[in-house]
């Protein structure tokens, strides 16, 4: 279900990309220019790819992190 991708790849990003929330924030989705905006499936799919667009290219662009390859490494 979408609503469950969208929370899961939020936690992700909470957990493991902190950095990452202020960019959240700002999204044009968070932000609505309407007084009550309608949440539809477009908006919410529009949504969740922008968020995994923004990781895809955050991983991309940012160096391994160890543990990502060693997670039982403290």
């Amino acid at each position: 279900m979408l609503n469950d991708d969208i929370l899961k790849i939020t936690m992700d990003i909470q957990n493991q990309y902190p950095e990452l929330l202020k960019y959240l924030e700002e999204m044009p989705v968070t932000i609505p220019t309407e007084k009550n905006p309608a949440i539809t499936a477009a908006n919410l799919q529009s949504y969740y790819e922008s968020l995994q667009s923004i990781l895809t290219k955050y991983k991309i662009n940012q160096p391994v992190r160890e543990y990502e390859y060693y997670p039982d490494r403290n």
